[in-house]
């Protein structure tokens, strides 16, 4: 049973001060039904393993989702958000079938039960949650830029008071994501609101350890371009007000706000905390302020009567009751399905995220190559490459740190902030949180980001949004996915040392979701390159850096409409004695090795891991029953074993001598000049490997 998105039920319009309180009731009611049955019923019944508790919280995000009405809004929300989604008008059996990991939940069970998302359908976008604290910051500050791409570069009216919104407890303003986003948020004066929801903890932690005094308003009262506003989110008028007042701010001044709002937590973090680090006063004072007695108190008798009160509450308890029944009743997920949507499926296209869900379709491109007459570089090639395409695809941003002015630190975007402009090739500050983040978000609103990280070490700061983005096609079961693009050069170069040489690319062989590129020479960096653009799903650039400019690496340009598929390899040189499995620079050093070897080895280049061309070696290694694998990145679970071990799985018999791994040993890249041509294979320690082998 596919997940599904219940038709958009909208609030009632009105004075946005004042809303229809019987509505906000009725929500709030329909949210502490389905939390408390969770925790007195199912989880004591193992129906909810996970179990995360909104009391508290849950006024104030009914309040202010209720404001979220433009069709480009996009909200960015945490595993406390389950109020908001009510408020977006998510459907009662779809949200108590998330706990309860069924497939008509939101991620269809892939993911847990308040991990939410929401593709847009008339209305606000909830963007795909993540589990990590601080996660969903990045993110919401990419779509932020998108909609002020979307209307004034595209011209798009329709985003004129679009806005960005993002959810977070106190304890994550200490999180690099946070930073981050508030950064380029305050930086380039973006049309995002910030709700922070304090409830003097992160778990057992107190505010007054997570940010100097407990008041992250207090320690942010000087920072630059952003308007605060705080106060009670538990006090039903004054929620309301400050609620309206940040939303029509940002939605007027098109600039970024922050509203802090302190509500108690009413449960512990989670199903399993009983909360036995909080005092028997602090546990009293918040029961006191509890937003569902105040609302009560509000409302009771001066709107309603406490004869309707009942009855509207009662009415609510029914039909989470009924909800909570049919998600019950739902078939669980079929494990036929469970490796499905890793990547993108033809014919099925994700509901949002990237070109293809707004009918926006690229040229496929065409395999065969029409050279020009010159040779050129590795660099120059892929700097082409991102003209070209930068030309064909207006929904196409390059990004990343000294890209603009400079052309990056290698040069490959040198020029293309003067010919397209700074809105479509900027410079960033630097984060690479940041630049990671707001590519997810940028796709996620229908653009193509292209982001640089300028080394690959430096790709660290970034790896829980890259491993989120990897991940997201498959956790919202083919929802949403960010196809965006990571130029990251690394590999040595003249030298190398622990910081700017680092390969490690089987980091993103690993991470779900993910296509990794490895191009060795020119015509090959166009021709995926182009095809990391023009594809639909997130992509891994790998240019190593002493390719770009190498001599052997050169190759005629081409041609403009020119791709490689992604998981076919280039046989380099024929042979029949010994296969050798290489990528990246090794290329180069693999064929002149062979070629000193007076071995017929037959040279394969993957050009892409992720996919890699299984077939093409296995067909190779039949033919030559003998096998060396050589790689720059370390010997111990680089990717050479996991060929290594598919050959030995299914090859075994094929095979007349034992697999040879060539690598780096189990260190960082050295910057001595004899340390690192000890630590790289050379070409005269694979030619020797080549003998060895042929003569066993």
């Amino acid at each position: 049973m596919a997940a599904r998105i219940a038709p958009l039920t909208s609030p009632p319009t009105g004075d946005a001060a004042q809303p229809d309180w019987a509505w906000v009731a009725r929500l709030l009611h329909h949210s502490r039904s389905l939390d408390d049955i969770e925790q007195t019923r199912l989880l004591p019944e193992r129906k909810v393993l996970y179990q995360f508790c909104a009391r508290g919280h849950d006024l104030a995000q009914i309040l202010l989702g209720r404001l979220l009405t433009d069709p480009h809004d996009g909200v960015s929300v945490y595993y406390r958000s389950r109020p908001m989604m009510l408020a977006l008008g998510a459907d009662l059996e779809e949200l108590a079938a998330g706990p309860l990991m069924r497939a008509g939940s939101c991620t269809g069970g892939r993911d847990i039960g308040v991990v939410f998302n929401r593709p847009g359908a008339g209305g606000p976008s909830v963007l795909p949650a993540a589990g990590g604290v601080g996660a969903q910051y990045t993110p919401a500050t990419g779509w932020a830029q998108a909609i002020r791409y979307r209307h004034e570069v595209l011209q798009d009216p329709s985003y004129a008071r679009s806005i960005a919104v993002v959810l977070g407890g106190e304890a994550s303003t200490a999180t690099n994501g946070f930073w981050a986003a508030l950064n380029i948020a305050t930086t380039l004066k973006l049309p995002q609101l910030f709700y922070v929801e304090d409830n003097g903890y992160g778990i057992s932690v107190p505010s007054r350890l997570q940010t100097p005094g407990g008041d992250i308003v207090a320690n942010l009262a000087a920072f630059s371009g952003l308007c605060i506003l705080q106060g009670d989110g538990a006090d039903p008028a004054e929620a309301a007000r400050l609620t309206a007042q940040a939303v029509a701010q940002v939605r007027a001044a098109r600039a970024p706000v922050l509203l802090r709002l302190k509500v108690p937590r009413l449960s512990g973090h989670s199903g399993q905390d009983t909360q036995a680090y909080k005092s028997e006063q602090l546990l009293r004072e918040e029961t006191a302020r509890d937003p569902l007695a105040r609302l009560h108190a509000y409302l009771v008798p001066a709107q309603m009567s406490e004869g309707q009160w009942s009855a509207l509450a009662a009415e609510a308890r029914a039909q989470v009751e009924a909800a909570i029944e049919r998600a019950i009743a739902q078939p669980a997920p079929d494990p036929q399905q469970l490796t499905r949507f890793v990547y993108s499926e033809p014919g099925a296209p994700q509901r949002q995220g990237g070109l293809l869900p707004e009918g926006v379709a690229l040229p496929p491109g065409t395999m065969t190559a029409h050279p020009e007459p010159a040779r050129t570089n590795m660099l120059t090639a892929i700097r082409r490459t991102l003209d070209v395409e930068l030309a064909l695809n207006r929904r196409m941003l390059v990004f990343g740190e000294d890209v603009g002015p400079k052309g990056g630190v290698h040069g490959a975007t040198l020029g293309l902030q003067d010919k397209y402009g700074p809105e479509r090739v900027f410079d960033t500050s630097l984060s690479e949180e940041g630049i990671i983040g707001r590519a997810v978000g940028m796709a996620l609103a229908g653009l193509r980001p292209v982001a640089e990280i300028q080394f690959r070490k430096y790709a660290e700061p970034a790896a829980e949004q890259l491993n989120d983005c990897g991940t997201m096609r498959w956790r919202t079961g083919n929802r949403y996915a960010a196809p965006i693009v990571v130029r990251m050069p690394g590999g040595f170069f003249k030298v190398g040392d622990p910081w700017h040489s680092q390969t490690n690319e089987v980091a993103w062989v690993h991470g779900v979701g993910w296509q990794v590129a490895v191009p060795c020479n020119a015509e090959d960096a166009v021709g995926l390159l182009r095809s990391a653009l023009r594809g639909n799903d997130p992509v891994i650039f790998f240019e190593h850096r002493a390719m770009l400019d190498a001599a052997w690496a050169r190759r005629p340009y081409p041609g403009d409409e020119f791709v490689v598929p992604f998981g076919r390899a280039r046989t380099v040189r024929a042979g029949s004695e010994l296969t050798v499995i290489t990528w990246g620079a090794m290329v180069e050093r693999c064929e002149q090795a062979a070629a000193a070897s007076q071995v017929d080895a037959e040279v394969i280049d993957l050009r892409t891991l992720a996919p890699w061309d299984k077939a093409a070696v296995q067909d190779s290694v039949t033919k030559t029953r003998r096998c060396v694998i050589v790689h720059e990145d370390n010997l111990t679970a680089g990717f050479g074993a996991e060929i290594a071990a598919t050959l030995a799985q299914e090859n075994f018999f094929s095979l007349e001598a034992p697999i040879e791994r060539l690598a780096m040993p189990n260190i960082p890249s050295p910057h001595n000049l004899g340390l690192l041509d000890a630590a790289v294979p050379s070409v005269a320690r694979i030619t020797r490997a080549l003998q060895h082998i042929a003569s066993l």
